[in-house]
């Protein structure tokens, strides 16, 4: 997800946005960093965030890859709305398709690049597709749309998992989107026509092994400017 730079308390620091500028905003937080190369990541309130001078909506990588901060005072507990919101993938299910689907995007728009990995039982299928010039909505966005194509007439559920908040707020969460709206529209019908299918959120650049080859497929489509195909 891209970054947008806001003030917290006079200080100025990099908040998560969608690719219009947006805050994204879950349990009414907001991931921030206090500078580019912090190894902290932390959340502050929506409503605390005011607007910066500079305006520019930066790329993903813009800030590199950081450690969740303690929370002040210990632990918290989460509250069930938190936990809806949050909807977070539980355990592989035994008898779906396991599909995790990435987006990857050289600046914000730029060269773009989607990566898919489909287990079905004992099949794996990967996908590795550039998009040309786009953002890194459209790709994540993209991803999804190719794992629920590929799956159309499946009788198995379908399990898919994204590191995209953005997509899981406008194909879930009722966000009210901005652009794109007719690539969301296409995703929505694709998913529709499943008949046991959820959507599920992973986080970014965690370990996770599926979720990691994901991104490596939709970054070796942006570096190579090709398209493997369903492999």
């Amino acid at each position: 997800m891209p970054w947008i730079r806001r003030t917290l308390k006079g200080n100025s620091v990099f908040a998560r946005c969608d690719e219009s500028g947006e805050l994204v905003v879950e349990g009414g937080r907001v991931e921030i960093r206090y500078n580019r190369k912090s190894s902290k990541a932390y959340r502050a309130g929506a409503r605390n965030l005011q607007p910066a001078d500079d305006a520019t909506v930066f790329d993903d990588d813009h800030c590199g890859e950081a450690e969740p901060a303690p929370e002040r005072g210990g632990e918290k507990k989460t509250s069930k709305k938190q936990k809806k919101t949050t909807r977070r993938a539980p355990p592989h299910e035994e008898g779906a398709v396991i599909v995790y689907a990435d987006g990857a995007c050289s600046r914000n728009p730029g060269p773009a690049g989607l990566g898919v990995v489909v287990i079905d039982g004992d099949e794996r299928a990967e996908l590795s597709e550039y998009l040309g010039t786009g953002t890194n909505n459209i790709a994540e966005l993209t991803g999804i749309l190719r794992a629920a194509e590929r799956l159309k007439g499946s009788d198995k559920p379908v399990r898919i998992h994204t590191d995209s908040q953005y997509s899981i707020g406008v194909l879930t969460k009722g966000w009210k989107a901005k652009k794109n709206k007719e690539l969301i529209r296409d995703v929505k019908a694709a998913l529709s026509a499943l008949d046991d299918v959820e959507v599920y959120y992973v986080p970014g650049h965690a370990g996770v092994e599926l979720n990691e080859r994901a991104d490596e497929l939709a970054r070796a489509a942006v570096d190579s400017r090709a398209t493997s195909g369903w492999v």
